[in-house]
């Protein structure tokens, strides 16, 4: 049921798999239900009378959609920081705040950051595939020679949170620093990263590339034939940001040609339907974006877009409230 006086819960329809305890906190705050995808009847006539849509990337919102949302309805909740899957200028239009869930992420996708540019740097794919496969035949001087993170250059592209977040851990396994930006961060936030305002220039200085930047119509396709031309020869590439960040002609062609020694990605263009072509190259540790899959950040990104609601419905102007 509706609710409108103060201390009411409102009624949400969550529409996505989600983590059992997650919808228990979500159930806490308000009359909640979950489907795990648009139920056949439509969006709109199970959405009938209820206050709140949460839904995340599958669920999409394009302009005809937003428009067409019952009247009933009070907000968008939208579990994830990315909002292109939302026509936020149509929401707008109809006067429905829509919230996401920033700054909760940054400690799990920075270890994943971590982890994707050790798979691509020791082999993991290879080494994994070997021992899976019952084939190893035990060690020797020359298996499977990686390369090492202490005492290389990682280069950042997109130095905000995230992009910090991996800074700060790369620097405790020995690695120097470089970012390359819009603006150039205060010294408190570089904690003494090289900035680069030039990306070919901070590329041809570092030994990995991790992307960190968000997808726009700047970053999309940002990876090409050309920009990869100019990095470090033998270079590792990790991509933590979003895979359209990435033209995939170029990567596997350097992949196959040793401009790129190694890539470890967590993101993809078009997923879940990547480029077949990834799953034939062994110099690359692949992973189904799992940067946020800790149940820290699933609960955090519920508590984000609890509080956010209840600030904003009791008058408050929550940061997550984007419309």
């Amino acid at each position: 049921m509706t609710g409108d006086k103060a201390g009411d819960k409102w009624s949400l329809l969550g529409v996505g798999r989600l983590p059992e305890r997650v919808k228990e906190d979500f159930r806490a705050a308000f009359a909640a239900e979950f489907r795990d995808a648009v139920p056949p009847e439509g969006l709109n006539a199970t959405l009938a009378g209820r206050d709140i849509l949460l839904l995340s990337f599958g669920t999409n919102l394009p302009r005809e959609a937003v428009l067409a949302l019952p009247a009933s309805l009070k907000a968008i909740a939208t579990y994830s920081v990315g909002l292109e899957h939302i026509d936020l200028a149509a929401a707008r239009e109809r006067g429905l705040p829509v919230f996401n869930t920033p700054d909760v992420l940054t400690d799990a996708v920075a270890e994943i950051g971590i982890f994707l540019m050790i798979g691509a740097a020791r082999r993991a794919t290879e080494s994994i595939d070997l021992i899976r496969s019952r084939t190893w035949r035990g060690w020797n001087a020359d298996q499977l020679i990686g390369v090492e993170l202490y005492g290389n250059a990682l280069g950042i592209f997109g130095m905000g949170r995230i992009g910090r977040g991996v800074a700060h851990r790369a620097r405790a396994f020995g690695m120097a620093i470089h970012y390359c930006n819009r603006r150039r961060l205060p010294s408190a936030l570089e904690a003494g990263a090289v900035y680069h305002a030039d990306f070919a220039a901070m590329g041809r200085a570092v030994d990995f590339l991790l992307l960190a930047a968000q997808s726009s119509a700047e970053t999309r396709g940002f990876l090409d034939a050309a920009r990869i031309a100019r990095l470090m020869p033998g270079i590792v590439v990790a991509n933590i940001a979003r895979g359209e960040l990435i033209d995939d002609d170029a990567l596997i062609a350097a992949l196959a040609s040793g401009q790129v020694r190694a890539a470890g990605l967590d993101v993809f263009a078009g997923e879940p339907d990547l480029d077949p072509r990834y799953f034939d190259a062994p110099n690359v540790f692949m992973l189904p974006h799992i940067g946020s899959s800790t149940i820290e950040t699933r609960r955090r990104m519920a508590k984000a877009l609890i509080d956010g609601i209840a600030t904003w419905r009791d008058g408050g102007t929550p940061g997550n409230k984007v419309v």
